[in-house]
């Protein structure tokens, strides 16, 4: 059966419950024809709702049916969205919600500032990374989790809200009150220059504004001295595709295609291409990508990568090679169906096959960890412009593949000892954090961790009630140098800082560095790199 007559079906049955009458006699209606299985889903259903041993409301038996025909589908991205789920969806597409502007997280029992956005109600009114947020409209947040938090902090554009706050060298709680706003989430969440010469901007996710965002920060560091790009897609799940074609644009020259996309339904089938001419067309590019970049932002490591415009270093992408679109049923509902796939330049698509997202799932943990298989089918090999070899069906392939920084079999050994009390561990390095920023110990952001400060950690978790051998805790002394260090530096000189620290304990950002502050010309980091590996030559 088509899905489209499918779908008139569960329309036309919704119809005729809503009016009172089944729209169709049942004389008239020719035998095995798409009216006999209409009548044949009316009778299931009627009987259901009568007879069945327990009482169902009849509009949960037609969600029931919707989600069951959708579920036969055997397509995870095409389903129907309720309210939570499609204003998560909006969120995440617009990149806006009603709110304060915080990051939080739950340390210790309580709500912890992460950052306040910037130029945001928390930010105006001087709420500052490390804050715990005691009371909010005289209720204690003690206890709360994240989910409670953040729907007591967001509320309707205008509607106030009073937060008393404590913070490590104020005696008495601050008392702040503050209006609600709308709050736009950037897409650019990191533009800064990670030495000199080389720029680094994270865009995550693809949203409403990533290509004027992205613009802009480009323009912004190019200011500031920048010679070469490090585009940093990790973790990126994607979103809107008329963004990805924005974001792709600004590195390709007119006419140049960015996906090719096909699908059954008219006007499904239509191919994207460039139609600005390039802003910086000698700015090396080295784009970061993994397992968790996906759909929309693999559109854009597709089309650099095939018009040999940017070179990719990591490891294999999610392989999300499906388009969505999305019809609003509701004020507050919708379906979103994949109708169409997309292709790369040269004629690739990423889509992985699997049996389940279990099996999606599995395969790209392999590709992260180097056991992506590289034989392929002659049908998935394809060529870059310059004649480069790139291959389809499992994700984008990175030109250089970077394994991420993984536990060691002493810090695997350490968390599986902590188990359950592994919050524990994250409270007492945020509440010693706190205790290091209130004693103004750390005085610049590349302070060390000392040898003490870790002993330090290992006694507060034994006060906690946590028992970890001293030999567990000696083959974890590094991670756990590491993660109070981050932590630290949050709080005591603000994110960037813990940003900068991270990036320089990060292997696939230091090998991205390493090519772009090398690279004299596009064509340059594309020679250098080629050099290095024998398999990317033409």
């Amino acid at each position: 059966m088509k899905r489209k007559q499918i779908v008139f079906v569960i329309v036309t049955a919704v119809l005729a419950l809503a009016t009172g009458g089944w729209l169709l006699q049942r004389g008239a209606t020719p035998s095995g024809s798409v009216y006999q299985s209409a009548r044949l889903f009316d009778d299931v259903l009627a009987r259901v709702a009568d007879f069945y041993v327990d009482s169902i409301d009849e509009r949960q038996l037609y969600q029931m049916a919707i989600d069951g025909l959708l579920d036969q589908l055997h397509d995870p991205y095409s389903v129907y969205l309720k309210p939570d789920d499609f204003h998560a969806l909006s969120e995440q597409t617009t990149g806006e919600y009603s709110g304060l502007g915080i990051q939080i997280d739950v340390r210790d029992g309580w709500i912890t500032v992460v950052a306040p956005l910037p130029d945001t109600p928390a930010e105006r009114a001087g709420v500052l990374t490390g804050d715990r947020i005691v009371m909010l409209d005289g209720r204690s947040t003690e206890g709360w989790k994240n989910d409670q938090a953040v729907r007591e902090l967001r509320g309707t554009a205008g509607s106030s809200v009073e937060l008393k706050i404590r913070r490590v060298g104020v005696e008495q709680p601050i008392t702040f009150k503050m209006a609600r706003a709308v709050i736009h989430i950037r897409s650019v969440q990191v533009a800064m220059l990670l030495d000199d010469n080389v720029g680094y901007i994270s865009l995550n996710p693809v949203n409403q504004t990533s290509g004027q965002e992205l613009a802009t920060a480009v323009d912004s560091l190019e200011k500031r001295g920048m010679k070469s790009l490090v585009l940093d897609l990790r973790f990126n799940p994607g979103g809107l595709l008329d963004q990805a074609v924005s974001v792709s644009d600004l590195f390709l020259d007119p006419g140049q295609e960015v996906l090719e996309q096909r699908g059954r339904a008219p006007g499904a089938s239509r191919t994207y291409r460039d139609r600005d001419p390039q802003k910086w067309p000698n700015l090396p590019i080295v784009v970061l990508v993994n397992g968790g970049t996906a759909s929309a932002a693999e559109i854009i490591a597709g089309a650099l990568q095939d018009h040999d415009r940017a070179v990719l270093v990591g490891t294999p992408t999610f392989g999300k090679g499906l388009v969505q679109s999305l019809w609003q049923l509701t004020p507050e509902t919708a379906l979103k169906l994949t109708t169409a796939r997309w292709y790369t330049p040269s004629g690739r698509t990423i889509q992985r096959k699997s049996r389940n997202e279990a099996d999606q799932d599995a395969q790209v943990t392999a590709s992260e960890q180097g056991k992506d298989s590289t034989a392929v089918p002659d049908s998935l090999v394809f060529h870059t412009d310059r004649g480069r070899l790139v291959r389809g069906g499992g994700g984008i392939r990175p030109d250089v593949f970077v394994a991420p920084d993984t536990y060691t079999t002493a810090e695997r050994a350490f968390l599986r000892t902590l188990g359950s009390k592994i919050s524990v561990y994250r409270d007492v390095i945020s509440s010693y954090a706190l205790e290091l920023k209130a004693g103004g110990r750390l005085t610049t952001p590349t302070f060390p961790v000392t040898p003490a400060m870790v002993d330090e950690v290992a006694r507060r978790l034994q006060v906690r009630g946590v028992s970890v051998p001293d030999s567990v805790v000696a083959g974890a002394r590094s991670l756990i140098s590491q993660e109070l260090g981050l932590e630290a530096a949050r709080y005591v000189f603000g994110r960037p800082a813990e940003f900068r620290r991270r990036m320089g304990e990060d292997p696939q950002v230091q090998n991205a560095l390493a090519l772009a502050r090398r690279a004299k010309s596009p064509a340059d980091l594309l020679a250098r790199v080629a050099a290095a590996s024998p398999a990317l030559r033409n």
